[in-house]
């Protein structure tokens, strides 16, 4: 039994259950969430302008400015402004690699298994096999 990715499981579904109780209830006082993640892990959509601009990883900031933030399984949507110009994202759970809400100084590390990424995505003597 692999109880390290059995806690890395039920981390994820922290990760998404607050983003579920953000996307019904909206933030209250001063939560605010850092969500960094792989930009080429599969699944991950985004612009290619921003794909250029973070080829490896990515951190998102939801606490003002953000609309249309749906959940699912899986993965999460979520529509931000860059450079005054709306964009929708759509990250997969599995490629989140922190998870922050500053207001309450609660954060979580994840590392992808090899296995998830494609080659050249991570140096693989950071990932868990």
């Amino acid at each position: 039994m692999n109880y390290e990715m059995l806690m890395e499981d039920a981390m994820r579904g922290l990760v998404r259950r607050a983003l579920q109780i953000a996307a019904t209830d909206g933030l209250s006082g001063n939560h605010h969430f850092y969500i960094t993640f792989l930009t080429r892990f599969p699944g991950v959509e985004l612009p290619d302008h921003l794909l250029a601009r973070y080829g490896h990883d990515m951190t998102i900031v939801l606490q003002h400015q953000y609309w249309d933030l749906e959940v699912g399984e899986d993965e999460f949507e979520v529509s931000l402004s860059f450079n005054k110009l709306p964009t929708r994202l759509h990250i997969p759970f599995a490629a989140v690699t922190s998870f922050a809400d500053p207001s309450v100084q609660f954060g979580l590390q994840f590392q992808p298994r090899i296995e998830d990424l494609p080659d050249g995505v991570i140096e693989y003597d950071k990932v868990r096999t």
